[in-house]
């Protein structure tokens, strides 16, 4: 469990602070606006009304109690990237910011970010690699060279062990694990045979992955 604090609770900040429950995370959420802080205090520890962009009103918090700051302010940059300069000048261990633009990032960076989320583009990538192929189930970035597909099972490999097919010396890529049913199972061995009713969770490089499963 980690102290969170969350400043900006539109729809974006909501859906964090949704998560952030699941996870049993304790979260002190922060907005200027009252009826977004209202919307958002069953998912939340603490909730405060104030500006980010005080410092008087930032150290009331206690910048340094928490394990991670998330800044979510959107429609207004320069409150975001002040808010953000802020809390790494007043000890703030780790501050994830919001950016709506590749400016917009290099500029949080530059000005005490320690990452940088970017959930228009990421939310983008995903749909266009998810919804241009019909054998392709599911995707998550690792970095900018490799990311994990839950993609089907090649006609050419079903009936045939992980072992037989030697999937990681010819092509380079890891077969984490198998779905069937919504079940995932990563207990595979080389004995693992694969049929046409399962799914591969599939771990490599981009270049790799799209040559071996023409993505």
């Amino acid at each position: 469990m980690k102290n969170i604090l969350l400043i900006g609770t539109g729809r974006f900040g909501r859906h964090i602070a949704v998560q952030l429950s699941q996870l049993g995370h304790q979260v002190m959420a922060v907005d200027t606006n009252e009826e977004r802080i209202n919307d958002v205090l069953p998912y939340v520890t603490n909730a405060q009304i104030g500006d980010s962009t005080n410092a008087e009103f930032l150290c009331s918090l206690g910048i340094g109690n928490f394990d991670v700051c998330i800044v979510t302010i959107s429609g207004n940059f320069q409150n975001s990237l002040e808010t953000t300069s802020l809390l790494k000048e007043l000890g703030a261990k780790c501050v994830v910011s919001r950016a709506e633009r590749d400016v917009q990032a290099k500029f949080l960076l530059r000005n005490g970010a320690d990452h940088v989320v970017y959930p228009e583009k990421q939310v983008a990538k995903w749909a266009a690699i998810r919804y241009t192929a019909d054998h392709i189930f599911d995707y998550i970035e690792i970095d900018e060279q490799h990311a994990i597909f839950e993609v089907e099972v090649p006609e050419g490999w079903v009936g045939k062990s992980i072992g037989e097919l030697d999937i990681r010396r010819k092509f380079g890529i890891n077969i984490l694990g198998i779905k069937h049913s919504g079940k995932t199972d990563v207990s595979i061995t080389p004995d693992t045979v694969l049929s046409g009713e399962i799914t591969l969770l599939a771990l490599g490089e981009y270049k790799a992955l799209q040559k071996c499963f023409r993505i």
